[in-house]
């Protein structure tokens, strides 16, 4: 199963604060200043802003968000939340200048100002003090020189949070915030080659082309099939000098809007087509592990996610399937798998084997803790191989990592994502909406880095259009040859 494109919807005007703040954040501009009282210490006014920092840095605390948060305005007392909990909890926060955090958050403010026509003389910066409590006072009175309403100081206020998040530079950070009336998800209801859950896919290649489509969905209603190559979408081409569109990604992933009109030729015969798909309601597939038998004796499971309880659904779906046939082996299908739960990674790799040390988690100083099998699982005694591609992400970068590593079987298809920074720790926050932040960062069995790297293919088997649009699949091929 294929990661679809997909994600709650949310107001237009959410959306552009969120995907400005993140472009402008991007940018991690440096070497700013914030205007100061003077050399000495602290005025006496000042003094009860530092004592609320602390209590705001208290107040963030790991926590599960309520199903149904009361939202709140983010006010600047949620962004100094957020500014103390990234530098006190997030991976890189105890070897951080708050300094570099500030410029982000500076940064961002600004050019959405900018990009709103809102930007005023007096939002300017002067030399900071080198002190942390004291420096974010002098920004927030900035901060507050802007005077606006409803949506757009919301706006304002989500650039500052993103700017502060997309300066980690880390793929498991993320501030959300779900809008009042959210009902399910929406969107066109179809994956493409060149991205990772919802972003871009840095190593994409051309052609971009459809690997999933949900049924019923938009896309499926329009004719949109799984092996379709785009070739344009509303007019633009995916690709401009060898590299995938950003604008071409965020509107395939959209959750609403007008009408997305995509250009498409069929691999086998050349012929074009062009379609207008809505967007609307899908209902994609549940998470959940399905077994098969191919080629007559060997397991063939599919594993989308490691979501709770993923371990043993796999685990139960082998034992199924050999339950009346000798089996010859097993393919385990990750291609596309979401990530998940760390724990379901130690418990399913405990099928395979035992004793091992799978992971590392380490600080920001490499003081590291490791991840071990789950010796309780009972070893399956059949030979393994494992499918995988740029669509396996986080957990299944993590699952992958020690299957190689350990020798455990061979990887066959493309190299993973390398979408592994670190599990992420929720901090509910005081306006309603999350802050989730890793606080220690993974590196594989032998202590190497992962993330940003992938796990690379033993086998290279890259699905291309024509695969997908005559129903080939040669990294399956490739697997049941190795378990002849």
């Amino acid at each position: 199963m294929r990661e679809t494109l997909r994600h709650r919807g949310r107001s237009a005007t959410r959306r552009a604060a969120v995907a400005s703040a993140g472009v402008a954040s991007a940018l991690l501009l440096s070497g700013w200043a914030l205007p100061m009282q003077g050399p000495a210490a602290p005025q006496p006014a000042q003094a009860p802003a530092v004592r609320a920092a602390a209590s705001l840095a208290d107040a963030c605390t790991p926590g599960q968000p309520p199903e149904s948060p009361d939202l709140k305005p983010t006010t600047p007392e949620t962004l100094e939340q957020v500014y103390q909990c990234i530098l006190t909890n997030s991976y890189a926060g105890p070897a951080m200048d708050h300094r570099d955090l500030l410029a982000a958050a500076f940064a961002a403010f600004t050019q959405e100002l900018h990009r709103r026509g809102m930007d005023q003389a007096d939002v300017t910066t002067l030399p900071m003090s080198g002190d942390r409590d004291r420096d974010w006072q002098a920004f927030i009175d900035v901060y507050k020189r802007v005077k606006a309403d409803g949506d757009v100081q919301q706006a304002l206020a989500a650039a500052v949070v993103n700017g502060m998040v997309a300066s980690l530079d880390d793929n498991h950070a993320k501030w959300s915030r779900p809008e009042p009336g959210e009902e399910g998800p929406h969107g066109l209801g179809l994956s493409v080659s060149g991205a990772r859950r919802t972003n871009l896919d840095p190593a994409a290649t051309e052609p971009l082309f459809v690997t999933e489509v949900i049924e019923d969905s938009p896309a499926a209603k329009s004719g949109v099939r799984p092996g379709d190559v785009i070739v344009s979408v509303d007019g633009a081409p995916p690709f401009l000098g060898g590299t995938l569109s950003e604008g071409v990604i965020n509107r395939l992933a959209a959750t609403d809007g007008e009408p997305v009109r995509l250009t498409l030729r069929d691999p086998a015969s050349g012929r074009k087509r062009t379609v207008s798909v809505e967007f609307g309601p899908l209902d994609p597939p549940p998470l959940k592990a399905s077994g098969k038998l191919v080629d007559g004796d060997v397991a063939y499971v599919e594993l989308p996610g490691f979501y709770r309880g993923s371990a043993d659904d796999t685990l139960a779906e082998v034992e199924r399937l050999r339950a009346d046939k000798e089996l010859r082996g097993l393919v385990l299908d990750l291609r596309g798998n979401t990530g998940g739960e760390p724990d379901e990674v130690t418990r399913l790799l405990g099928g395979f084997a035992h004793g091992k040390v799978t992971s590392y988690q380490c600080d920001v100083h490499d003081k590291c803790t490791a991840s071990r099998t789950d010796d309780s699982v009972p070893l399956l005694g059949l030979p393994l191989v494992v499918l995988v591609d740029r669509a396996c992400v986080s957990a299944c970068d993590d699952f992958s990592a020690a299957v190689k590593g350990l020798d455990v079987a061979p990887l066959v298809g493309t190299r993973t994502a390398g979408f592994v920074a670190g599990a992420k720790v929720t901090y509910p926050l005081n306006d309603g909406s999350v802050l989730a932040i890793p606080s220690l960062h993974h590196r594989g069995p032998h202590r190497e880095l992962i993330n940003a790297i992938g796990v690379p293919a033993d086998h290279q088997a890259p699905m291309t259009p024509r695969d997908l649009s005559t129903g080939r699949d040669p990294a399956l091929a490739k697997a049941l040859a190795l378990l002849k």
